[in-house]
């Protein structure tokens, strides 16, 4: 329902009045001047969320619009080109209290306020990146939302990576491993080295579709590209290679994957998505039944199903000779121990070589690499929009 709100504080017009004496023939009257009227399509204390505020001048032009919350944060908007209307740029969030302050060109002002209720569902998201993080040059920018998405593209209107060089990249959705829907942002190539990146999430009332709910905030992160550090594993040869800007450091001797069946390795462009250290490994957990539960020391995650790069002491015999592990990448306790300590979280990490089950899916782990880079534009919901950070 709009509501009318009238100025906040009455102006009376001036009139000619009597001098005391004299002849008033030759004088002109001045009429009062109108009060200034607008009307807010949001008004009272529920006010259903997730909507544009629009203010309305019924008679005149609309100088300045001012619409701030309880903190003073404005909800930006635009004047119509003719001067009627306002719209907010972004919706009202819920729970939230409003002040609109409204002027014409006749210097006349209004105000009016109202609040917006609570949300019946609330999104959330969660970012892969810490602020503040140096990541390798293949993590992308992941978000995976609490709730479904149906307003893919609407969301994604909402969300902006600002770099430093000017990073060519696209938004593609996926569906993480959980079966979440997953929104990434991957550079068109390997992100260059010192690169600083910004993500910037104006969701705060953004409706994420059916089922989905709004988001009652906005989110953020910053981060930096550090090493161009590359590490690849050869099936064939049975070694594992590091490359530090674009330098050979080592080359080592590894056990991939048993080929052949479900204890064989994934292969394909990956990326290092955490260093967990110290883990336990149960292979009932992965669908292997008993053939392990045991601590594993410098273990560095590839695959949300389970394949890690890690020392294997005891599996010392193949190293170098035969792929005869559970599915992940083992080493020496030496090697394992530089490897872990040098590497980064992002760091690009492949597998090559016959005797893998395939590339993994998308959402188990960082798989986009694996697309070409119009396989990957085509993801986005705004396909063909600029994409450049």
């Amino acid at each position: 329902m709009a509501g009318t709100a009238l100025l906040a504080a009455s102006l009376t017009a001036c009139s000619g009045g009597s001098d005391g004496g004299g002849d008033d023939k030759g004088k002109t009257e001045l009429k009062p001047k109108t009060a200034m009227a607008v009307s807010v399509n949001l008004t009272g204390d529920q006010v259903k969320a997730g909507q544009p505020v629009t203010v309305t001048v019924a008679e005149g032009k609309l100088a300045q619009v001012k619409v701030t919350d309880a903190k003073g944060a404005e909800l930006p908007g635009k004047i119509s080109d003719d001067g009627k209307t306002w719209t907010s740029e972004r919706n009202a969030p819920p729970g939230a209290e409003y002040k609109v302050e409204a002027q014409n060109t006749e210097s006349q002002s209004a105000t009016t306020q109202f609040k917006t209720g609570p949300a019946d569902k609330v999104n959330k998201v969660a970012i892969n990146i810490s602020k503040g993080s140096t990541v390798g040059v293949a993590m992308p920018v992941s978000l995976v939302f609490d709730n479904p998405v149906t307003n893919k593209a609407e969301v994604e209107k909402q969300l902006k990576v600002t770099t430093s060089d000017n990073t060519e990249g696209s938004w593609g959705w996926i569906k993480d491993y959980d079966g979440k829907d997953r929104v990434d942002w991957r550079p068109k190539d390997y992100w260059k080295s010192g690169t600083d990146v910004k993500v910037d999430m104006h969701l705060n009332g953004v409706d994420s579709g059916k089922g989905g709910g709004l988001f009652a905030r906005d989110y953020n992160t910053e981060f930096k590209i550090g090493k161009d550090r590359r590490i690849q594993v050869s099936l064939d040869t049975k070694k594992m290679s590091v490359t530090q800007d674009g330098q050979a450091l080592k080359t080592v001797p590894i056990s991939a994957g048993t080929p052949g069946g479900k204890k064989a390795s994934w292969s394909g462009k990956m990326v290092i998505m955490s260093k967990e250290g110290t883990i336990r490994m149960d292979s009932q957990t992965v669908g292997l039944d008993n053939a392990y539960n045991k601590m594993v020391d410098y273990s560095m995650r590839l695959t949300w199903s389970g394949m890690y790069a890690h020392a294997a002491p005891w599996n010392e015999g193949n190293f170098g000779r035969a792929n005869s592990s559970s599915g992940c990448v083992g080493m020496s306790d030496a090697n394992a121990k530089e490897f872990f300590g040098e590497s980064q979280i992002g760091d690009a990490f492949e597998v090559v070589g016959e005797g893998s089950k395939g590339n993994a899916d998308i959402g188990n782990g960082y798989g986009e690499w694996n697309l070409t880079w119009d396989q990957w534009k085509a993801k986005s919901a705004l396909s063909g929009a600029p994409q450049n950070g």
